[in-house]
């Protein structure tokens, strides 16, 4: 063996006992740490196995605070329109532990301390109170053998509904008289709350002296505590006030819905129009606290996990000013016609409503509505802004524009066409004519000419050509009633009897009847001049829009951006969602036609016959429109009551048209000879309204001029 051989094999042995010995050492580290390991769970077993078991029982519950503010609202000037207040609240928090007569006992302490409204107790929850507090009498009153007989007859829940019934039946009112009530209020307000939820027991009209009071006695009122809530606090006092909606607990028959999309059951929601249109929008972001439970229920501790976030803010469309301008119109016209000479040839006179739009966009920029009552206190006038898209009624001639752009689609007529006026007298049936009759002669008139002295027969031929009929004076004329529907259809190209798509609920796309016995061919000669079909002063504010504007039927709206909630108290945040104008349809006719019939709307203000130009041919604006009556029926304590309603439609500039108008005055007159001037209470009302936006927009224009000059100035 050579050299280099033994000195291999030598080199091999010892890398061998190097890696071993290496080895010994990971082995050895091993096993220390593996002892380290057993010797700590040992500890943590004998020394600590009690407390972490103890911890493992222990539960987590997140619970949600529930006084989150609501999303303020502006109007379209920055202006806040509704704010929130904050108001003194006591609230209770309910724990496992907490049984009835412990929450009764609790209740009977607060009422020492605070008053409570008693009024909404019904007489089921004055009974229930009264077997919780008197159990042994209350079964006393049904006997054992009734209770056996029960048990034969009914399931085991269906008993004890039952049982529980008939303890309620025989409960006298002697007993219930000998409730305290405001406990009871207390108690019931306790109860409505589930486990760890803070459940409001009084947050209106709380004093200070009440809080005071409760605060020096928390640690004798187990779950009690008192907190700063809010209330919804409406700057403009009844302005525009039915439309905003109401804030209020959910109502009975939503509480699943609500419950499923993440609400407690004491939250408070919008439960009408703009309040409840934007719920999820105005509803506050709430807070969430980790509450951390031992397992019999006892609250170990609790922390707040997220902050709660009031509610995104609303930018209306409306303009506060205008809108508490136009208020105070209709309201005075209204008490006007009702209580100033001739008055009492409208008895059944009792509202009106107004509506102005940018027909560009469709934003509302006032909406208004007044209904006249007669209380016992004597008469008032209150807030109806929301009849405005929730009532309908007969609107007369005003409609007369679709009327003939209708004539214009089904090829009756075309523009600078001309139609015989004279009466219509079908067999069997009234004759019907122009208002203008029996002064004037039939004769030829043009579409313009009819639209501003506001024929009736010009619409009466185009109704019966569009059926497809033939009219012999005296003889039946043979109308289908598929004729109603035609008519109906192009109509509802403009928003007549069809819904505008307002952003509020509830709207109404006003009556449409379509029983059989009902659609004779004299009422399709009414439906051709306002006086069958049903519409609100929103439709026909769209339907103006849409001629207006060329022929785009644009959606309505109230809400015209959605902005984060700002810091500073009076300000704007910043912009979330700029609601664009949604363009629904637009109109079959051409660019022509729309401008032949707002030439016609023209007339009608302006010309030497029309029926609007006494109101507005003399102004500094120029305006165009259409006004109207319609004969209409109102039944009212089991009469019959024949009335005429009075409407107008318009917009100005009439070259470049920036705002929209429609007035709506059901019942205005009883008859005829009641109006101290042709068409007057509609029309006079729509003069007044535009009169004073163009004085608005003037006053803002020179404030604006006059700011700049002094900003010119101060560089």
């Amino acid at each position: 063996m050579n050299k280099n051989a033994v000195r291999s094999k030598k080199e091999k042995k010892s890398k061998k006992n190097h890696v071993s010995s290496r080895m010994n050492v990971l082995f050895f580290a091993i096993f220390l740490l593996f002892s380290s390991l057993i010797l700590r769970l040992g500890f943590v077993q004998i020394v600590d196995g009690e407390t972490h078991a103890r911890e493992v029982e222990r539960t987590e519950e997140v619970v949600v605070n529930t006084s989150i503010p609501r999303g303020k609202i502006f109007d379209r000037n920055g202006n806040i329109v509704v704010d929130n207040e904050p108001v003194n609240a006591i609230i209770y928090t309910r724990t496992q532990q907490d049984t009835p007569e412990d929450m009764v006992d609790l209740a009977e302490k607060l009422a020492d301390l605070i008053t409570m409204d008693t009024e909404k107790l019904r007489d089921r929850d004055k009974q229930d109170f009264w077997r919780l507090l008197n159990e042994d009498l209350a079964q006393e009153k049904i006997t054992d053998e009734e209770k056996e007989d029960l048990k034969g007859e009914l399931e085991e829940e269906e008993y004890d509904d039952e049982i529980r019934d008939r303890i309620r039946e025989r409960i006298t009112e002697e007993e219930l008289n000998t409730l305290d009530l405001e406990t009871l209020a207390i108690y019931s307000e306790m109860q409505k709350g589930s486990n760890l939820s803070p459940q409001m027991i009084k947050n209106e009209n709380v004093t200070d002296e009440e809080i005071a009071k409760v605060d020096e006695r928390l640690d004798s009122l187990p779950g009690v505590n008192t907190m700063v809530d809010w209330k919804r606090d409406y700057r403009y006092e009844g302005v525009f006030k039915s439309a905003l909606g109401k804030v209020g607990s959910i109502p009975e028959e939503q509480i699943d819905a609500y419950l499923s999309k993440g609400y407690s059951r004491d939250d408070r929601v919008g439960t009408s129009f703009l309040e409840l249109q934007y719920e999820p929008i105005l509803q506050g972001q709430k807070s969430k606290d980790k509450t951390i439970t031992d397992k019999a229920g006892n609250v170990i501790d609790q922390e707040t996990i997220a902050e709660g976030e009031r509610g995104n803010d609303l930018v209306l469309s409306i303009d506060m000013e205008l809108q508490a301008e136009v208020e105070e119109i209709v309201e005075g016209y209204l008490w006007d016609l009702k209580t100033g000479s001739g008055s009492g040839s409208r008895p059944l006179l009792d509202r009106a409503f107004v509506v102005m739009m940018d027909p560009k966009t469709g934003e509302v920029l006032s909406m208004v509505g007044k209904q006249y009552v007669n209380e016992e206190n004597g008469p008032e006038i209150l807030d109806y802004t929301i009849g405005a898209f929730t009532d309908a009624y007969e609107a007369g001639s005003s409609v007369k524009g679709a009327t003939v752009l209708s004539g214009y689609q089904d090829e009756i007529i075309k523009v600078g066409g001309s139609l015989y006026d004279e009466p219509i007298k079908i067999a069997e049936t009234p004759e019907k004519s122009s208002w203008f009759y029996p002064g004037e002669s039939p004769k030829m008139y043009t579409d313009l000419k009819a639209l501003e002295k506001s024929s009736n027969g010009f619409m009466f031929k185009i109704a019966i050509d569009m059926a497809g009929a033939t009219y012999e004076r005296e003889k039946p004329i043979d109308i289908p009633t598929s004729a109603f529907n035609k008519m109906r259809n192009y109509f509802g190209q403009f928003g007549l009897g069809v819904e505008t798509q307002i952003d509020l609920p509830r709207e109404s796309i006003g009556v449409q009847t379509n029983d059989v016995d009902r659609l004779i061919p004299g009422k399709l000669l009414d439906l051709s001049i306002g006086q069958f079909d049903t519409y609100t002063t929103m439709q026909l504010a769209q339907y103006v829009s849409t001629i207006a504007n060329g022929g785009y039927r644009i959606a309505p709206t109230i809400v015209k951006e959605i902005r984060e909630p700002s810091k500073d108290k009076d300000t704007l945040g910043p912009l979330l969602q700029d609601m664009k104008p949604e363009v629904l349809n637009k109109v079959d006719n051409t660019k022509e036609e729309i401008d032949h019939v707002k030439q016609g709307f023209y007339d009608v203000f302006h010309g030497s016959d029309g029926t609007g130009s006494r109101n507005f041919r003399d102004k500094d604006y120029v305006a165009a429109g259409k006004t109207g009556t319609a004969e209409a029926v109102i039944v009212k304590d089991g009469n019959v009551y024949e009335v005429i309603n009075s409407s107008a439609v318009g917009y100005a500039p009439a070259s470049q048209p920036e705002v929209a108008f429609s007035v709506l005055v059901p019942a205005a007159y009883m008859d005829e000879a009641s109006q101290s001037g042709r068409d007057d209470a509609g029309q006079n009302i729509g003069e007044l309204v535009v009169d004073k936006y163009f004085e608005l927009r003037e006053k803002r224009m020179n404030e604006d001029e006059a700011a700049d000059v002094e900003e010119d100035a101060g560089n």
